[in-house]
């Protein structure tokens, strides 16, 4: 599964357990049909669009849509890598 397709379906999970419509989340009902298909590629600005409406962090749904990519059994270590990576750049 490419990363657009990931993220689309993160957002639309999301989405949907928040039970909000298509429209509600940005400029568009095809637009964010277009994101949650994959189809399209949001820039970082609408994905901070998104991410605030679902109230969010940007970052959660760029780390879930790699998650959902991740071969199963991964998650866990690509999330301590993750913890690890940003822990040891804040001290540098």
């Amino acid at each position: 599964m490419e990363l657009n397709e990931a993220l689309g379906l993160v957002i639309k999970e999301l989405r949907q357990q928040r039970e909000l419509p298509q429209e509600g989340l940005g400029p568009s009902q095809s637009y964010i049909s277009a994101i949650e298909r994959g189809k399209w590629k949001p820039s970082l600005e609408k994905i901070e669009q998104v991410a605030a409406v679902l109230s969010v962090h940007p970052a959660s749904l760029l780390i879930l849509a790699y998650l959902k990519q991740a071969p199963e059994g991964e998650a866990d270590q690509i999330l301590r890598g993750i913890h690890a990576e940003v822990a040891d750049l804040r001290s540098t």
